[in-house]
C-alpha cells in the first residue's frame, strides 16, 4: 500500500500545478494600428471660372497608382484646411468612390479631363460604404475636408491647375 502514494502525490503535484497555472486567456480589443500621415507631393490651385482668380492653393498628396488609389484617405484621423488629395487616373470614365474605414468626412470632387469641376459628392459620411459616382467622365478625385467646397463656394466649371514635387 505504501508503495501507491509514492505514485498518488507527485501525480496529484502536477495535476494541480497545471490547474492553477491555466488562465483563462484574455481578449482585448486593439484599436487600428495603421497610422498614414500625409506626405506633401505637389500644390494645387482652385481657380473660378467665371473670373480666373485663384480660391484655394493646397497641399496635395497624389494617389496614382492601384495601391493609392484603393487606399485614398483611408485610416487617416485628419487632414488640414489646406490639404487635399488628388487622385490620377490614366483615363477618363465615370467614377465612383466610397466611405470604407474612411474616418473624416470628405467632399469629393470629380475633375474631367480638361481640369473642370464637373461634379462633387459633399459632406460624404465617414465609413458609409455606399457609391458616391461622378455625374460625368473624370480623370482627377480631389478629396478635401467635408463642408469646404461650400465654403469656397466651388461650382461645377470652376478648373483646377497642379505642379507636383
Amino acid at each position: 500500500m505504501r508503495l501507491r502514494n509514492y505514485f498518488i502525490w507527485p501525480l496529484l503535484a502536477i495535476a494541480l500545478t497545471i490547474a492553477f497555472s491555466c488562465k483563462e486567456e484574455k481578449t482585448t480589443k486593439t484599436e487600428d494600428k495603421v497610422v498614414l500621415n500625409f506626405k506633401k507631393e505637389g500644390t494645387l490651385d482652385i481657380i473660378k471660372a467665371n473670373s480666373d482668380s485663384i480660391v484655394k492653393t493646397l497641399d496635395i498628396e497624389i494617389a496614382d497608382n492601384d495601391y493609392e488609389t484603393q487606399t485614398g484617405l483611408m485610416y487617416r484621423t485628419e487632414l488640414g484646411t489646406n490639404q487635399g488629395m488628388l487622385f490620377i487616373f490614366p483615363d477618363s470614365q465615370l467614377r465612383s468612390f466610397y466611405m470604407k474605414n474612411t474616418k473624416i468626412p470628405l467632399d469629393i470632387i470629380y475633375i474631367n479631363e480638361d481640369k473642370t469641376i464637373v461634379s462633387f459628392q459633399k459632406n460624404a459620411k465617414p465609413f458609409d460604404e455606399t457609391s458616391l459616382p461622378s455625374n460625368a467622365p473624370a480623370k482627377y478625385v480631389l478629396e478635401i475636408n467635408g463642408g469646404l467646397s461650400d465654403k469656397w463656394m466651388l461650382n461645377v466649371g470652376d478648373v483646377i491647375d497642379f505642379k507636383t514635387l
